[in-house]
């Protein structure tokens, strides 16, 4: 019988582990990346367990315990086992489907169990030459921006290296002085993350981007493999006060920088933000992962 005791604490040591296993069982959604659950671990407590070929994942945020699915081999007995523990140890909504691989199993097992959608975890996926080239008529007034601010800026873009990485680390510490984040519990949350990322940039496997105006840093984006063909970017900061329409200028870069590499830009999701959700319909996504959850009777009624 599958324990909670016998999950571990995702830490930097799992990298590799992580890397391999997904290679052969390629993710799709953002918050199974490695880079993701490292970053949040002081949030969501990630915690991991190797079972018969297959991870099964679970978080912890303010003391509520889901699981998720096993990243593996097909294996009924094991998604069996998955749901008796989140029945045991799990919330009201112990179970979520974050790929539509385990979405297809569990409903083929369990076609009477009752999948509900979270529209607010949904992680928007856009092809890369589309940011890039903000080509056609639906990006035409993000394009007139990106323009205007070439015109009105001289910019420049670059890598982030382990020569400006502290340039960086300075740069989230103004972002998040002028953004106020310590005055609420998730942007507080987030600064940590943020600067984790930073701090372990390279350990992780991170890359990404810096626009600069006359030698300042206005912009960074950092970003991480999600699989083959797709890349996802964690975070993207800016000073849109000061620049106004950096946060395109930095976006299309960031494409930019990916385009020969990824087919894909996973943009996370809005986590059912109106501004944000618009802001991302904006740039007119290829498509979404979809993410489900089942309650704790449903289970208990179809699966036990």
């Amino acid at each position: 019988m599958l324990k909670f005791a016998d999950f571990n604490p995702v830490s930097l040591d799992d990298r590799d582990l992580f890397l391999e296993h997904y290679r052969q069982y390629p993710q799709v959604h953002s918050d199974n990346t490695f880079a993701n659950m490292i970053c949040w671990n002081h949030y969501a407590d990630y915690r991991f367990a190797k079972v018969e070929g297959s991870i099964v994942l679970s978080s912890t945020i303010n003391n509520v315990t889901s699981f998720r699915m096993p990243i593996g081999p097909k294996n009924p007995g094991l998604v069996e086992d998955v749901i008796d523990l989140a029945v045991r140890e799990g919330g009201d909504k112990p179970l979520w489907v974050l790929d539509p691989v385990n979405e297809a199993r569990i409903r083929e097992l369990y076609p009477a169990l009752p999948l509900h959608e979270n529209q607010d975890f949904f992680d928007y996926i856009y092809r890369t030459e589309a940011l890039a080239d903000l080509a056609g008529k639906g990006y035409a007034t993000i394009r007139r921006q990106v323009n205007r601010f070439g015109r009105e800026y001289a910019y420049t873009v670059e890598a982030i290296t382990e020569d400006n990485i502290d340039e960086v680390w300075e740069f989230l510490v103004v972002w998040c002085e002028w953004r106020d984040c310590d005055s609420e519990p998730i942007l507080a949350a987030e600064k940590e993350a943020i600067l984790f990322a930073v701090t372990h940039f390279f350990a992780i496997g991170l890359e990404g981007w810096i626009v600069r105006i006359g030698g300042t840093i206005g912009a960074i984006s950092i970003v991480g493999r999600v699989n083959a063909d797709m890349a996802v970017v964690h975070f993207e900061k800016a000073l849109p006060e000061t620049y106004p329409s950096i946060y395109k200028v930095i976006t299309t870069e960031t494409a930019a920088g990916l385009r020969d590499r990824y087919r894909y830009v996973n943009r996370e999701c809005d986590m059912g933000v109106p501004g944000l959700r618009e802001s991302k319909t904006r740039y007119h996504p290829a498509y979404m992962v979809e993410v489900y959850y089942a309650n704790r009777e449903d289970l208990e009624a179809c699966c036990r």
